[in-house]
């Protein structure tokens, strides 16, 4: 039987600026875009969130229940988060309205109650806007009690200078969620953000070490490096393999990261063992789908027979 992947984060609509200045909104959200992915690989994923009952949340919902996302959060009065979306040679630009928002109407003891209402551990997977202080604060009582109840935890940092003011205690509660991940996903930018020296893919196995150095020894199995265009590094304790990106016409980077983790966490889900044979495999797969997404305007993922025809 599948593992369940259970997503706790944000789902916000992506206003992404147009040539002629007008804003097109799209459904986003790092965590949002995730649970879409893994649930079009072919994965068991639900969302913890509540979705505003405004007609963006209606949309998002709607969108998540297609594409095969269990909805979990339910829904509150508050109004969908917007983030405004400049795109500069691919590459996107954000800023955001997170204050009195949906998915922030959640309880610390609300998303315990779901996990504990599941018969066996799956993976519980979070990060994005929620590791900003003080919001970690919340997010940490959750991964405690999630990892005691043997679930495994998986982290996309996806940091978000911008919105979180002051950096330093930013990256502090990264290192502390952090050090409760089993599973964790890591761009070059995050990287340089958080301090580290010779960010390149070449690197890859250092950083890795690096990473693993400053946590207990249980955790961060599995780490996921991306590099943008100069491709991407996983590694599945010690195993590590290195990969170009697969030729694609971009049309931008939305949802890149997300695809590519949320493929990657669907094929463990789906395929729990052996997971260190198929390293090359999961990789590549998992590069294949953010080319796709990333051939396309917005987050777009692609299913598992599109991923499977390129």
């Amino acid at each position: 039987m599948p593992t369940p992947i259970f997503v706790l984060g944000e789902a916000l609509m992506d206003c992404i600026a147009q040539p002629d200045g007008q804003l097109r909104p799209l459904m986003g959200g790092s965590p949002f875009n995730l649970a879409r992915a893994a649930a079009l690989r072919g994965a068991s994923a639900a969302y913890l969130n509540p979705l505003s009952s405004d007609l963006f949340g209606q949309g998002m919902a709607g969108q998540l229940q297609k594409d095969g996302v269990q909805l979990s959060g339910g829904s509150t009065v508050l109004p969908t988060s917007l983030a405004v979306v400049q795109v500069s040679n691919g590459q996107p630009s954000y800023g955001f309205y997170r204050e009195g928002i949906a998915d922030r109407d959640y309880t610390v003891d609300g998303i315990v109650a779901l996990l504990r209402a599941q018969k066996t551990p799956g993976i519980m997977h979070t990060g994005s806007l929620l590791l900003i202080p003080p919001e970690h604060h919340k997010v940490l009582a959750i991964l405690q009690t999630a990892r005691a109840m043997g679930w495994t935890i998986s982290v996309d940092i996806n940091l978000r200078p911008q919105v979180a003011g002051e950096l330093a205690p930013y990256v502090a509660a990264l290192k502390d969620v952090i050090a409760l991940t089993d599973w964790l996903k890591a761009s070059d930018e995050d990287l340089q953000t958080m301090g580290f020296a010779d960010v390149r893919l070449a690197e890859s196995a250092r950083l890795v070490e690096t990473l693993r150095s400053g946590v207990p020894q249980a955790a961060l199995s599995r780490v996921a490096l991306t590099f943008g265009g100069d491709g991407a590094h996983l590694d599945i304790a010690g195993h590590g393999c290195s990969l170009p990106v697969p030729p694609t016409q971009v049309v931008d980077t939305v949802g890149a990261g997300d695809t590519f983790w949320g493929n990657a966490l669907a094929d463990w889900a789906l395929q729990p063992d052996g997971a260190a044979d198929r390293v090359a495999t999961t990789l590549a797969q998992a590069m294949k789908a953010a080319a796709l997404n990333c051939a396309r305007q917005g987050c777009q993922p692609p299913r598992w027979d599109e991923v499977q025809a390129a």
